[in-house]
């Protein structure tokens, strides 16, 4: 009997393989034709945006099928189009007065790990972004994701099957496991990593350059200038987007002492149930696994569900239950990310006391992610900006939609850069623009002061005059050559 994890190494390894060779061929193309296959596998998944947002619930059990839809339609049109004019093939960019030219360079084969929250729409735009900088991509899925991965990479290869490019250039693990994982992670140019904290870290210590994200723990500040009805109305529109799994989902509210009173009289109105103490505990007794981790039975599941696994009655039209959380920190579960319809509670003094709260919450496992503020101060909007190490500061629009670039002109993205801070690499909505090398050629100005003085003067100015047109015809043939 054959061992599966050594099946899965050696999986991983002839995948890389022929990611290889179809990369080699992909590199040989022009901008022009890129950008064809890209807008074809874009067209191809909006088609059949539907039935995999579908199959995706099927298998997993996570979120609603329509809100899936509405991601794979982020992942394929909203991105294609964002990223449709950029150049990620051969010369990007070229100044004739400083006598510099940019030129891109693919990574290689790119590992891309996929979390069970997103499967479809996380497989559509990493295969997006690689393809269009130049790279082949092999994905290690989500064991309960694998069936609707394997159908979004079969709709993918009907793209690439329609445009003459290599299926090799798209493929995944059939055999998933953390051996054929950490086999992939390293036989692969660069890991584009999706998920929980265990799986960014280990595709930071696997030896391979990496992007990973970290987790997100959203605080919803509601200042006391917001327009209440409105900040509520996006909270829950961005809450309940899924059933919570986008990682950018408000995670507990932050309002202030002085209108506290009427943001939950207008959370009760709009389908939001306070728990009281005993019915907090029952919840918070299924919210977490023994190490501390969020429960997945939990995860993306209906108000209803939830009320239903803890054994605890709520009115028939909940849609968020809302606990106000007495402090922050690993004893308090309402305090730290919950992709489900459940939301912590905190009120404060003023801005600045609510300032500290948002920090702690941060810290509690956001840090580096995001924020969401809603306010008319533009001086409190400007303070909370300068001093919350976040990545992205979200105002006056429901967080799961603008963090991603649904309701914001910020990069349409999946995986959301936390920046140093949050262990990450880049702070970035990660793009095209992440995934290839720049090669740059750049000439010698007015350097006479560093030749001798014998040599300085035989160099006049027609023989240090370089024609930066000719030389970008030559790399251009050369590049076509290749």
């Amino acid at each position: 009997m054959v061992d599966k994890d050594l099946l899965s190494m050696q999986e991983a390894r002839s995948l890389v393989r022929g990611a290889k060779i179809a990369q080699e061929i992909l590199a040989t193309w022009p901008q022009e034709k890129v950008d064809r296959l890209t807008e074809s596998i874009a067209k191809a998944a909006i088609a059949e945006s539907g039935n995999l947002a579908k199959l995706a619930v099927e298998d997993t059990g996570f979120g609603r099928w329509q809100d899936k839809k509405a991601k794979n339609i982020l992942a394929s049109d909203t991105l294609y189009k964002h990223i449709a004019s950029m150049k990620t093939i051969g010369i990007i960019n070229e100044d004739t007065d400083k006598k510099l030219i940019e030129i891109a360079t693919p990574v290689g084969v790119i590992a891309a790990l996929v979390p069970s929250t997103n499967p479809t729409s996380t497989t559509i735009y990493k295969s997006i972004i690689a393809i269009k900088s130049g790279n082949a991509i092999v994905f290690s899925p989500h064991p309960s994701a694998l069936n609707c991965i394997r159908e979004t990479i079969a709709v993918i290869h009907s793209a690439l099957q329609s445009m003459g490019a290599p299926q090799e250039l798209v493929t995944m693990m059939s055999i998933p496991s953390l051996e054929g994982t950490t086999e992939l992670m390293k036989q692969a140019d660069l890991i584009l990593a999706t998920g929980g904290p265990a799986m960014v870290k280990a595709a930071y210590s696997s030896g391979t350059p990496a992007i990973g994200v970290g987790a997100g723990n959203v605080p919803a500040f509601i200042e006391r200038s917001a327009d209440i009805p409105r900040a509520i109305d996006r909270i829950m529109s961005s809450k309940l987007f899924d059933n919570g799994t986008v990682c950018a989902s408000e995670q507990a509210i932050v309002t202030e002492t002085i209108i506290a009173d009427s943001v939950c009289k207008e959370l009760t109105a709009k389908g939001a149930y306070f728990l009281n103490n005993s019915e907090a505990d029952k919840v918070k007794a299924i919210m977490e696994r023994a190490d501390g981790s969020m429960n997945p039975a939990i995860v993306g599941r209906p108000a209803s569900y939830i009320a239903s696994l803890a054994k605890i009655s709520i009115p028939d039209n909940t849609k968020v239950m809302v606990y106000k959380e007495e402090g922050i920190g690993k004893n308090y579960p309402f305090s730290k990310e919950k992709l489900t319809a459940l939301l912590g509670f905190y009120t404060a003094d003023n801005w600045q006391e609510a300032c500290e709260i948002c920090f702690k919450l941060l810290k509690n496992g956001g840090i580096g992610h995001s924020l969401v503020i809603h306010s008319k101060n533009d001086s409190v909007i400007r303070e909370f900006a300068m001093k919350k190490p976040v990545s992205r500061l979200l105002v006056n629009t429901p967080s799961t939609h603008g963090a991603v670039g649904i309701s914001t002109n910020l990069p349409p993205s999946l995986t959301l850069g936390c920046g140093s801070v949050g262990g990450s690499s880049t702070s970035d909505n990660v793009g095209p623009k992440h995934l290839f090398n720049s090669r740059w050629l750049a000439y010698g100005t007015n350097q006479e002061e560093y030749l001798s003085g014998e040599t300085a003067n035989k160099c006049d100015d027609a023989e240090m005059e370089i024609d930066i047109k000719k030389i970008t015809e030559l790399v251009l043939k050369e590049l076509q050559n290749a």
